[in-house]
Formats: C-alpha cells, sequence, structure tokens
C-alpha cells in the first residue's frame, strides 16, 4: 500500500499582496486571525508570511491589553 502525499497550495500573505497596515485599534482584522476561542492562528493556517504573522501577533496582545479583544471565548 502506497500513501500519497497531499499537497496543499501555497497561500500568499494577504498583507503583502494587498498593502493593508496592521493596527491593533482595527478589532475587525484581528478578529479574523483568532479562533472563536480566543487564541492567535498559526501562521501555517493562516497564510501570513514570518514577518506579517510577528506583526499581527503583537497588534493583537495589544489589543488584548486594552480589552479591546477578549483573552478567551465569550459565554
Amino acid at each position: 500500500m502506497e500513501r500519497g502525499r497531499l499537497f496543499q497550495r501555497r497561500r500568499n500573505c494577504r498583507f503583502c499582496q494587498e498593502k493593508i497596515p496592521i493596527d491593533f485599534k482595527d478589532v475587525g482584522l484581528l478578529r479574523n486571525f483568532l479562533t472563536e476561542r480566543g487564541r492567535i492562528v498559526p501562521r501555517r493556517i493562516s497564510g501570513n508570511c514570518m514577518r506579517h504573522q510577528r506583526v499581527l501577533t503583537v497588534a493583537i496582545k495589544r489589543a488584548r491589553t486594552i480589552a479591546m479583544v477578549g483573552y478567551a471565548e465569550e459565554r
């Protein structure tokens, strides 16, 4: 039995292509990169480049600090 490899097309970074600035005050944009439990979506799933994933993570953490985005899911 030979198993075939699953091939996924490489996702392009949305921020590189569309030149979107990442700002911690843009809650709508940041929520796209959070799971329903409040976790940050990893780079391999979101398709961001390393540079923009790091900036995005810092922006989400800043938004959490000033309570614009929650730390955990809302019940």
